[in-house]
């Protein structure tokens, strides 16, 4: 991405503000060169109205008359002291005006994150040692397994199989095992690329830019910031491996809503399938210094305290595991371009990455295949008698949608399982970015409602840049400040199980954009949640609490009254968009299954309503939000829906 020498000056401004460094060891972000580094994240935004809006921003910033608009003074930005241009940025996170909380936050995570996150050709960084961080030190040789056969296409071409599955991610890549073997024909196609083993370095660098989704990054009214995993293998390469089966609950109150199937044997049987398949086991729980500091306030708290099984096999849960996030070097994490993806191929699958599918083809009712393009000027046609959708939660209803299928429940019903972190600093080194991805959790306060609706509690790894999105900002030296304690610092989210939904819909560029607002009911989960997480920290002996929101809440738990201050204040500052660090991990939903077509976009079968040989098999198909993490229920939803359509083709 380029930009004209009035926005790259604005932005360099922008950047020096968030990121000044020090008067010492600390560069700042343009004497770091971060900045060309958020350029290349930003080229990877396919909506050219976001640029577009980006660019007017920065066109307009240091003139007098947006000085007016951002401080009330004509002063242009440029004129403005260091501690002026902090105000300026501080009145946007603090304003009643959402449009201005949107765009501190945008900015602040652009700039925060690629500062922390930049690094030389050795993969070292002056920011990083002033922080205490170093980059693991992987074993030679990494990686483990043979990889995966990935067909390159380099013309024109049109392809006939029985089934095209859209996606590589957990539900395509269970789909697609199933189908393989049921004797099917199937084509895999993904609009990421395939990266084995060998190619995770541990860094966020190579990591945010190769293995994550480049857009959406955050809904469209600024409440939450999203992580979605991109490539062959998708979310299953970067997660957590945090294995939860769907809550029994949870299936009761699926199958109410038209899926019977939920509550079957058929459902039961399709998550031993996947319990098995992805070598799920308790045998790599060792607590992380984070997890331990969290278990010790559960304990002593008298709540909830479980232990995380986890699809890993060899696991080191030292100084790598803490990082693979951005994918696992030693070859541990069993995601599905392991496992299934593996199994697909061996049954004569076909994979090909790189294929960005547009629209699903249709004749008199039916699906007849997809179109793809491959580059800028290859485009790829594939003929099938079925196709599956599994892009994810955001992308299959935007392709749904694009095809001219118009169901209103296409792309509605939306949850994101909402978190938000609380930091507590402990007086001993607890590097976060190290141990178990997640090895413990609690659902203590799982059930606020009476009805099955509440907060999980979790801790996770968080290396620098991750870090720096969490932490509060209140102005460029106090971040680096709060940055430089980061050994010290053990995050506790609180994740709630949405109750109210969003939605996705497209621009007429065939975009998707996510629309979501925390609901007043699903607001007061957050802020039980967000005590929680205090009360937790206190217990394990927290010696200062650091909440999510801009405004800047913290309390030293030493003072009298303070965890109650802590509470009132985090309900007052609420959850609007913008007010607080807020994100999420789990986007499910948004063309759920059910036994109406008034309330729902997919049938029992996972099939359209409107057209029975598309099938959808990722999280878009859940009914409700599952309130643990959903990867497991993804991979069974999709095994069992895929299973269905092997009957009926076969």
């Amino acid at each position: 991405m380029e930009l004209s020498d009035r926005e790259l000056a604005a932005l360099r401004l922008i950047a020096e503000t968030f990121a000044p460094g020090d008067d010492h060891n600390v560069p700042s972000a343009t004497e770091l060169g971060s900045e060309q580094l958020l350029l290349t994240m930003l080229s990877r935004e396919p909506r050219k109205k976001e640029i577009r809006g980006l660019r007017l921003i920065l066109r307009l910033w240091d003139s007098r008359w947006f000085g007016r608009i951002l401080h009330g003074s004509r002063t242009p930005f440029s004129a403005l002291s260091h501690g002026g241009r902090e105000r300026v940025l501080l009145g946007l996170a603090e304003s009643w005006l959402a449009f201005r909380r949107h765009l501190f936050n945008s900015l602040r995570i652009l700039v925060l994150v690629t500062y922390y996150v930049e690094s030389d050709a050795e993969g070292s960084s002056p920011v990083w040692r002033a922080i205490g961080y170093a980059p693991p030190k992987l074993p030679e040789p990494v990686g483990s397994g043979a990889e995966l056969p990935v067909t390159a296409i380099n013309s024109d071409s049109v392809i006939d199989c029985d089934v095209v599955v859209v996606g590589a991610g957990a539900g395509g890549g269970a789909a697609a095992a199933a189908l393989a073997a049921a004797g099917l024909h199937v084509v895999v196609m993904e609009a990421g690329e395939y990266h084995p083993d060998t190619d995770f370095d541990g860094t966020e660098k190579s990591g945010l830019q190769n293995l994550y989704a480049g857009s959406p990054q955050m809904t469209a009214e600024g409440q939450l910031s999203m992580l979605e995993g991109s490539g062959v293998g998708g979310g299953t390469v970067v997660n957590y491996t945090t294995c939860f089966r769907t809550p029994e609950r949870v299936r009761d109150e699926w199958a109410t809503l038209g899926a019977e199937q939920f509550g079957s044997e058929e459902y039961s049987d399709a998550l031993d399938a996947v319990w098995a398949r992805l070598s799920v086991n308790s045998e790599y729980h060792r607590a992380a210094p984070r997890d331990a500091f969290f278990e010790r306030g559960l304990l002593r708290l008298g709540w909830h305290a479980g232990t995380t099984a986890r699809n890993v096999v060899g696991c080191e849960m030292g100084s790598i595991c803490g990082r693979c996030g951005m994918g696992c070097p030693l070859g541990a994490k069993q995601s599905t371009a392991k496992t299934w993806l593996a199994d697909a191929t061996a049954a004569g699958a076909k994979i090909i990455s790189g294929a960005r599918v547009r629209t699903i083809t249709l004749e008199n009712g039916k699906a007849t295949g997809v179109v793809a393009t491959v580059s800028a000027d290859i485009t790829l046609a594939v003929r099938a008698r079925a196709v599956v959708v599994a892009a994810g939660a955001i992308q299959t209803p935007a392709l749904l949608k694009r095809s001219g299928l118009g169901n209103p429940n296409i792309g509605r019903h939306l949850r994101m399982h909402p978190l938000a972190v609380v930091w507590g600093r402990a007086n001993y080194d607890v590097p976060p970015w190290e141990g178990s991805m997640q090895s413990r959790y609690s659902d203590h306060h799982a059930d606020l409602d009476g009805h099955g609706y509440g907060v999980l509690y979790e801790t996770g790894p968080m290396t620098p840049g991750l870090a720096a999105a969490g932490v509060p900002w209140r102005g460029g030296r106090h971040h680096l400040a709060s940055m430089t304690e980061l050994r010290h610092l053990v995050p506790v989210a609180a994740i709630v199980r949405d109750r109210d939904s969003g939605e996705v819909r497209i621009g007429s560029d065939g975009h998707p954009t996510v629309h979501y607002k925390l609901s007043a009911r699903d607001t007061t989960h957050l802020m039980t949640g967000l005590q929680g997480a205090a009360q937790i920290l206190e217990a394990a002996g927290a010696t200062k609490i650091i909440g999510p929101h801009h405004v800047g809440i913290t309390y030293q738990p030493s003072n009298a009254g303070a965890s109650s201050f802590f509470a009132s204040r985090s309900r007052a500052a609420g959850a609007k968009p913008g007010a607080l660090v807020m994100g999420s991990l789990h986007l499910m939903g948004s063309a759920r299954m059910g036994n109406n077509r008034r309330s729902s976009a997919l049938n029992p079968d996972g099939e359209l309503w409107e057209c029975q040989n598309i099938v959808v098999a990722d999280a878009s198909c859940f009914p409700t939000a599952t309130g643990v993490n959903p990867m497991i229920s993804v991979q069974a939803i999709a095994r069992m829906n895929a299973l269905r359509l092997a009957g009926k083709l076969t």
